[in-house]
């Protein structure tokens, strides 16, 4: 398996100076902190890393104290919680690591699984935020024949060890990187951010850490526990993601007790690096209202 390396790939990683390495369980986590305030915890998808909160977290760090990881299987965080990439494991993972640092966050912004992880960190009690945002959250099953096919060729992957290194291989391809989020996003970002997926998608670990996430996971199960979530939920969503149809959005909006959508036209899955200042606005409202009760 090859590696993202801090000393290489991390040399140039966006928001350096507030990264930090923690250890918690078996976990070695790449974190950023920055700002001050209450505190805003940043939980980004699969296949992601805090890159992908470059422009975002500064904006956010104005008013929040933001609390950014790179998840298990991303970006530069090393080591398996017990219980794999699952999405309980990877929530009680993440209550260990904000016990590590010693912060309880006041609001969860996640971003497609993250949203997941975010909701999932809800209902088991290891965090209780005044409210969870959601970015082209994933929340439900895949609908008709995917919700058989897409877990089906994510195990497929994961039990094949060649796969991860195939995958980065393709990743290294000139143009790649770029047509490949373009097509499965919907998201036009600028260069700097595909360069950054480019580098992580060319180690194998990134590769193995996404599938294995894919792999593990049980939306059915979290799907039927929504309505059991009691805290005010934001569902942030573009209207031109391609990878989360809005109508998967509006369903587990309709599940969610206390949950509204904002859908944002033109945008894809990767409208928080499309559009930061937007979401940051968008974000900052949501916290208002939170503590004053106005629209």
């Amino acid at each position: 398996m090859s590696r993202a390396r801090w000393s290489e790939e991390g040399r140039d990683w966006p928001n350096r100076a507030s990264s930090r390495f923690v250890d918690a369980g078996r976990v070695r986590w790449h974190v950023q902190v920055m700002g001050a305030g209450p505190v805003v915890l940043l939980v980004h998808g699969t296949g992601a890393a805090t890159h992908s909160w470059r422009d975002l977290a500064p904006l956010l760090a104005q008013r929040f104290t933001v609390v950014a990881p790179d998840l298990p299987g991303h970006g530069f965080t090393t080591g398996r919680p017990a219980g794999g990439l699952a999405m309980p494991a990877l929530a009680r993972a993440l209550g260990d690591l904000l016990d590590a640092l010693d912060v309880a966050p006041d609001l969860v912004v996640g971003h497609s699984a993250g949203a997941a992880i975010a909701l999932r960190m809800v209902l088991d009690r290891r965090i209780r935020p005044a409210g969870v945002v959601g970015l082209s959250s994933a929340l439900m099953p895949f609908p008709g024949l995917a919700a058989k096919v897409f877990p089906t060729l994510a195990r497929m992957l994961f039990v094949n060890p060649f796969a991860p290194h195939l995958v980065a291989a393709m990743a290294r391809g000139p143009g790649d990187a770029e047509r490949f989020l373009r097509q499965a996003t919907g998201s036009r970002i600028a260069t700097d951010g595909v360069a950054l997926y480019r580098a992580l998608f060319a180690t194998s670990d990134q590769v193995a850490g996404a599938i294995t996430m894919m792999a593990s996971w049980d939306l059915e199960a979290f799907a039927r526990d929504l309505p059991k979530v009691t805290v005010p939920t934001l569902l942030i969503h573009g209207a031109a993601d391609r990878a989360i149809p809005s109508a998967s959005v509006r369903q587990a909006a309709a599940l969610l007790p206390d949950s509204r959508v904002e859908l944002l036209p033109g945008l894809g899955h990767l409208a928080h690096e499309e559009r930061p200042a937007d979401i940051a606005g968008l974000i900052g409202r949501f916290a208002e209202h939170l503590v004053t009760g106005s629209e």
